[in-house]
């Protein structure tokens, strides 16, 4: 489907993506100060990020970095007037500059989220919903699976970003009504499927989830293998990468009661190959997976369903444009190569798939305000 909606930008005074640029990112700036020792070379170029951001322009990266990714067509550009996909990415990239992430030098490799990443895995949340999983034991099969999956939508509300800015999003009701529901259609494209890839989203509350299904799904055979696709660096405050998948491991295998067997099962799976983490450069691109490189696209191909978790997946699938919220996901997803599903909690204002009478009511009941706020989710499927 060609596009037929204009990219999102941010420099709408009072709009979401307006609020995030001025907003979040200087919050972000701030706390990634606060969690490390850093040094007086890291603070100055922290300083000016934070100045960056909310009245500078764009600038080059070091080493030729994103020229491929069309940094060329931004340089000299308010952050405000190019497409808030790119501006976002770009602000992450520019972080991890910002403290030597990159390197050389003491600082290279240093996760500056991992603190967060970390106290959430160890929060007493974290606890009480790992005990959940006694109770499930036992319920049926289905009953299990269905609980993990939504499970896995709704532990998108942990996004540490979302929360730096939305105070409120944790313990909202987690019953809230979805927008759109194909889990039937989902449950039927896993039913002794090949390989399931899982593109996934954030670390800590939200990736303990995700493992759990993909563990459910392999236990009862409804796949056989499972690639859990994750950053290759530090990314948009929660996104996990691999390092975030070994910590959940750990954290789940170290647990009590049923939580540990989902661990144990999770790390026999990645050493006999049935679970396989990847980490692929275009994960952390600044574009629609619309643009994404040949080799992945023949990876994802190989899949028999590919399920992308998470409001930044979603915009990256059907493109961070202003559709009509009544606009087609099967068309907007017709060029993905494969069978595709979308788990997301709806953190932006990008929609596709829902019929009339939905968006009117939540349009009567919530204003905007629905698109947002957290406390709506979708399960989308295109076969």
């Amino acid at each position: 489907m060609s596009p037929s909606a204009s990219v999102i930008l941010s420099n709408e005074p009072g709009s979401f993506p307006y609020s995030v640029l001025a907003e979040r990112h200087p919050a972000i700036v701030r706390q990634v100060r606060e969690s490390f020792p850093y040094g007086p070379e890291q603070h100055r170029a922290l300083d000016a990020l934070l100045d960056s951001c909310t009245k500078g322009v764009i600038e080059p990266l070091p080493g030729g970095a994103w020229d491929e990714w069309g940094i060329g067509d931004h340089v000299g550009r308010s952050w405000f007037d190019v497409p808030w996909l790119w501006s976002e990415s770009y602000f992450y990239r520019r972080l991890l500059d910002a403290v030597g992430y990159f390197g050389p030098g003491p600082w290279q490799g240093i996760d500056p989220f991992r603190p967060s990443k970390l106290a959430e895995l160890e929060s007493q949340e974290t606890d009480e919903e790992l005990e959940a999983l006694d109770a499930l034991a036992s319920r049926s099969a289905e009953e299990r699976g269905a609980a993990l999956l939504h499970g896995s939508l709704w532990g998108n509300r942990a996004d540490l970003g979302f929360r730096l800015s939305d105070g409120e999003a944790e313990g909202r009701d987690a019953v809230s009504d979805l927008v759109a529901d194909d889990s039937e259609r989902l449950w039927s494209l896993l039913d002794g499927a090949g390989t399931l890839c899982l593109i996934a989203d954030n670390a800590g509350r939200e990736l303990i989830p995700d493992l759990l299904l993909i563990s459910h799904l392999l236990e009862q055979g409804r796949i056989e293998r499972a690639v859990l696709q994750v950053k290759p660096y530090p990314y948009y405050v929660s996104d996990a990468t691999t390092a975030d998948v070994v910590d959940a491991l750990r954290r789940l295998v170290r647990a009590p009661g049923e939580a540990a067997g989902y661990g144990r099962r999770l790390w026999e799976a990645m050493s006999d190959g049935r679970l396989d983490v990847r980490a692929h450069e275009f994960s952390c691109a600044p574009l629609p997976y619309a643009e994404m490189p040949g080799d992945l696209r023949a990876e994802i191909g190989g899949a028999a369903l590919t399920v992308l978790k998470g409001d930044l997946n979603y915009r990256r699938l059907v493109g961070d444009r202003w559709w009509a919220p009544t606009t087609s996901f099967a068309e907007v997803t017709a060029y993905f190569p494969g069978p595709v599903a979308a788990l997301r909690t709806l953190k932006s204002d990008v929609i596709t798939g829902l019929d009339d009478r939905t968006e009117a009511a939540l349009v009567a009941a919530e204003g905007q305000r629905w698109r947002t706020g957290g406390t709506r989710a979708l399960i989308q499927v295109r076969p």
